[in-house]
C-alpha cells in the first residue's frame, strides 16, 4: 500500500516509524493518566503523525490544529514563523502536547513555545517526529522524541518538498539533496 518515489530513497521505513509511533503513544498514556490531554497538530506537517499518535494513546482526548509557516517553498527556513490559521479553542489549563513533525533550526518550537505559554495552559510538552540536531540554532526542549537525524532533507509521512511527498508511507531522502 502506498505509492514510491523515483527520486526518493527510503530512510525510515513505515514498521519503524508505527513502533516508534506506538512507543511514543505508550508514553503519553501513562504520563497524562487521569489529565484532560490535548494534541496540537502543527500543520499540515505533522496531520500524518499526529492521526497516527492519536489513536496510539489510550486515553480520552482531543485533538486541535494550529497553522505555522516559515518556509516559503524550497528547503531553508525563513526564519520568520508565522500563524497562518490559529486554534479555535482557548488552551488556558488544559494540560498540551504539541505534535511536530520535524525540529530543526528550533526557531519554530521557540515561537510556538512562548506562544503558548501566553495561551495560560495547565502544561505545555512537545512531541517530535524528528529533530535534527546539526541544524539546530536554538536549543528546545522535546520531551516526546521519535527518531533523531542526520543533516539530510527528508520528506513522507507528512513532511513535503514545496508541498509534495508529504503521503509517502515512508520518510524519505530525495536523491541527490
Amino acid at each position: 500500500m502506498g505509492f514510491e518515489a523515483a527520486d526518493v530513497s527510503t530512510f525510515i521505513d513505515r514498521q519503524a516509524i508505527a513502533a516508534r509511533v506506538a512507543e511514543l503513544g505508550a508514553q503519553l498514556t501513562k504520563d497524562y493518566q487521569g489529565k484532560a490531554l490535548t494534541l496540537v497538530g502543527i500543520m499540515k506537517g505533522s496531520v500524518f503523525f499526529l492521526t497516527d499518535l492519536a489513536r496510539a494513546v489510550d486515553l480520552p482526548l482531543t485533538v486541535e490544529l494550529l497553522g505555522v509557516s516559515s518556509y516559503q517553498g524550497g528547503t531553508e527556513t525563513t526564519g520568520e514563523v508565522r500563524i497562518t490559521s490559529d486554534l479555535t479553542k482557548p488552551m488556558a489549563d488544559k494540560h498540551i502536547v504539541i505534535v511536530e513533525d520535524i525540529i530543526d533550526t528550533g526557531l519554530t518550537m521557540k515561537f510556538l513555545l512562548e506562544n503558548f505559554a501566553a495561551r495560560h495552559p495547565a502544561s505545555v510538552k512537545v512531541c517530535a517526529l524528528l529533530e535534527k540536531p546539526a541544524r539546530a540554532r536554538v536549543k528546545v526542549p522535546i520531551d516526546y522524541k521519535g527518531f533523531v537525524i542526520e543533516d539530510k532533507f527528508v520528506v513522507g509521512y507528512g513532511l513535503d518538498f514545496d508541498e509534495k511527498y508529504r503521503n509517502l508511507p515512508y520518510i524519505g531522502v530525495m536523491k541527490g539533496t
